[in-house]
């Protein structure tokens, strides 16, 4: 009988911070989405799954500085720095300087399930390089977000990433879907 590698899953979840979720532009059904990523955290804590939260670090003296007020995970997040894994990073891409990529093949993860911030921005630059690295993506449809812009509100920015990362990049599941 011939073993079969079972996928190792883990939790990505990206940039969920105090300056950008309770700043003065606040994100699109916030309050929702953070209760379906704590949702994704309870069933991947239950499950044994790794849990990983990147933080995004600005420059010293920019409004996400490391240390300061706006850079902090959201303490609503139902984390713990004890067992999860937190780490910095300085571009879009959850993988860029990161060592992401040698520690999820360490952990033996093949399947990334991935929610947070921001739509446009670090959610499709991190779904796009875990694809682009063979780590078999799932996006979580309804657990993540972004603000307005001047010219498109965040609904339909989460709308159309949702429609064009699936398939070529990413599965794409609802939170109630999800399953480690």
């Amino acid at each position: 009988m011939e073993n079969i590698p079972v996928p190792k899953s883990a939790l990505l979840i990206v940039d969920m911070q105090h300056g950008l979720f309770h700043g003065l532009e606040r994100p699109f059904a916030g309050q929702r989405v953070l209760g379906n990523i704590n949702r994704l955290i309870a069933r991947a804590r239950s499950s044994g799954v790794p849990i990983l939260a990147a933080r995004h670090t600005g420059p010293q003296g920019s409004a996400l500085a490391a240390g300061s007020l706006n850079w902090h995970l959201l303490s609503e997040l139902e984390l713990d720095a004890t067992k999860d894994i937190l780490f910095d990073k300085r571009q879009p891409s959850c993988f860029q300087g990161t060592g992401l990529a040698d520690r999820l093949k360490s952990l033996g993860v093949t399947e990334l399930v991935i929610a947070g911030m921001k739509t446009q921005y670090c959610i499709d630059t991190s779904c796009r390089v875990a694809a682009e690295l063979g780590f078999s993506p799932t996006l979580v449809a309804d657990a993540h977000t972004c603000m307005d812009t001047p010219l498109l509100a965040a609904e339909a920015i989460i709308a159309h990433h949702n429609s064009t990362l699936a398939g070529p990049f990413v599965r794409l599941l609802n939170t109630v879907e999800v399953t480690f």
